[in-house]
């Protein structure tokens, strides 16, 4: 069977927006690295932030599909919750979207093709969502497979974002391995919903799609606010297939290695270059991009180019490619010892405590806690000589450790708090995009945008009165604006004056070679 019979888009007054030309300024790259290199061979760590674009007005319409688990654990308040946080995203959408719900116990059902979003098909969406029931087992191999194809035989799909948000409460007891299920390009999304949860299934799903994330919702109050998080991301969508090229200079560098979390890499022997694929990028969110450079022993001072970086992106299936940029250091035999900059130092202790997480947590799995809460303590320990205590991440990280230690007080804790925990920590680091995990509110957000900072507030609010409609993405957009008018040109804007430095130091380089 084909599902073929997504509705058509029809404009409404207030779908707005018609694809227009794409323009540069989306995205917006920064390189930080100490500029003074020995003549000797020596090491060059450079550090690349990638940044998504704080406008919105022209984002790409959505194509969203619910996965919902609706076995029999899910009844009672379970699934009463799932309702609440599915009426919150009907809510939000607007006329540009679409939504199609999946349902799954021991087998899966489309409940409803993608749905563009109007007054008429919010009321039928509400009304199919109260209606669900919880019954039979646990096939979220068949959920995602439905919802996969929902995505894939969509009659309609030019310029168009998409993503799959699935929702478990317990393990999968009928039907294949869900983590074995290959998801392509889309992303997906994973929440593991209560304390019998299956994780490792879930993270494996989302690991399997370049930008997918697993949310742990401990606290069965907190599901709203995990769908509200994920949808503030996808709403807001900068470019897709975001794509960062690092080229070494012939003779003047190697590249040692590239560190970019858990995005696939590609590596050219032939010129020496490195591609991190990123995906999708949301307004204001970062990626930041290690690169270790091995620079050779020269003979005498001067300046010298060791990297070539470019990076390239889709906007509504239209592609653009930047400019490269260069990095120059000046070769120097009068080099003064230059201590690393702070943002590396902070990204270095981030990455630093990223892997003692995951290195406890595979002794926690060997029933070794006792080792796990000694690698913790000491990792919290180490923060105590970071330089810049003070730094938002630094306490991020304190908060993740310590959240962790009291999940591995002892072996049922960890089973049931603890894993999930830790691997949902694991996905956001690797990403660097945020996830909710435990079963608090409040804690650690890190990675968190702007938009997910007010829909958490406007998720919060709904829990306690969903009788009132949260503001629409559209409300939310002419808000931003009304505050910031400069902002749907300032990143072009931006765009050109870099470009118009970089050609004035290139002449000002080409100018001093000549003397």
């Amino acid at each position: 069977m084909s599902f073929n019979d997504d509705e058509q888009i029809i404009s409404t007054q207030d779908s707005g927006s018609k694809p227009i030309p794409i323009t540069p300024g989306r995205v917006q790259l920064v390189s930080i690295h100490n500029n003074m290199v020995p003549l000797e061979e020596s090491k060059l760590r450079v550090m690349l932030e990638i940044t998504g674009g704080g406008s919105t007005n022209d984002r790409p319409g959505l194509d969203l599909v619910a996965v919902l688990d609706v076995s029999g654990s899910m009844g009672g308040e379970k699934i009463a919750k799932v309702k609440t946080a599915m009426l919150f995203m009907i809510y939000k959408l607007s006329p540009i979207d679409r939504l199609s719900v999946v349902t799954f116990e021991s087998g899966a059902k489309r409940l409803c093709p993608l749905r563009q979003i109007t007054e008429n098909s919010q009321k039928e969406l509400e009304n199919l969502i109260n209606g669900l029931n919880a019954s039979g087992g646990t096939n979220i191999t068949a959920g995602l497979q439905t919802g996969l194809k929902v995505i894939n035989d969509r009659s309609l799909s030019g310029g168009r974002s998409v993503g799959i948000m699935l929702m478990s409460d317990g393990e999968q007891n009928v039907g294949g391995d869900a983590a074995k299920v290959p998801v392509g390009n889309v992303p997906v999304h994973t929440f593991g919903f209560g304390t019998d949860q299956d994780p490792v299934v879930l993270k494996a799903i989302a690991d399997n799609s370049i930008e997918g994330t697993f949310s742990d919702v401990q606290n069965m109050d907190n599901l709203s606010i995990a769908f509200s998080q994920c949808l503030a991301g996808l709403l807001t969508l900068v470019v897709e297939d975001l794509r960062l090229k690092v080229i070494r200079y012939e003779d003047e560098s190697t590249i040692e290695q590239v560190i970019a979390g858990s995005y696939p890499q590609s590596k050219d022997n032939a010129n020496g270059s490195v591609t991190v694929t990123f995906g999708g990028l949301y307004a204001k969110e970062v990626r930041k991009v290690i690169v270790d450079l091995l620079l050779p022993a020269v003979t005498q001072e001067r300046e010298a180019d060791v990297l070539q970086i470019t990076y390239s992106y889709s906007f509504q299936g239209s592609p653009f490619e930047a400019n490269p940029a260069t990095i120059t250091v000046r070769r120097t035999g009068k080099f003064a010892e230059q201590q690393e900059r702070p943002e590396v130092k902070i990204e270095e202790t981030r990455l630093r405590i990223v892997n003692v997480i995951k290195e406890a947590r595979k002794m926690a799995e060997k029933n070794e806690l006792r080792n796990a809460r000694d690698k913790l303590v000491e990792a919290q320990n180490s923060l105590g000589d970071v330089d810049d205590k003070s730094n938002p991440m630094v306490e991020m990280l304190a908060s993740e450790l310590q959240q962790l230690l009291k999940m591995m007080e002892s072996q049922k804790i960890y089973e049931k708090q603890g894993r999930p925990f830790a691997l949902s920590s694991e996905t956001s680091h690797d990403r660097q995009r945020f996830t909710t995990r435990g079963d608090q509110e409040e804690g650690p957000r890190p990675f968190a945008t702007p938009r997910m900072d007010k829909y958490l507030e406007q998720a919060r609010s709904f829990n306690k009165e969903p009788s009132k409609p949260p503001p629409s993405v559209d409300e939310d957009v002419q808000e931003e604006i009304t505050a910031n008018p400069l902002a749907p040109v300032i990143g072009a804007i931006n765009y050109y004056l870099q470009l118009a430095i970089k050609c004035l130091l290139a002449i000002e380089k080409i100018i001093n070679r000549g003397l």
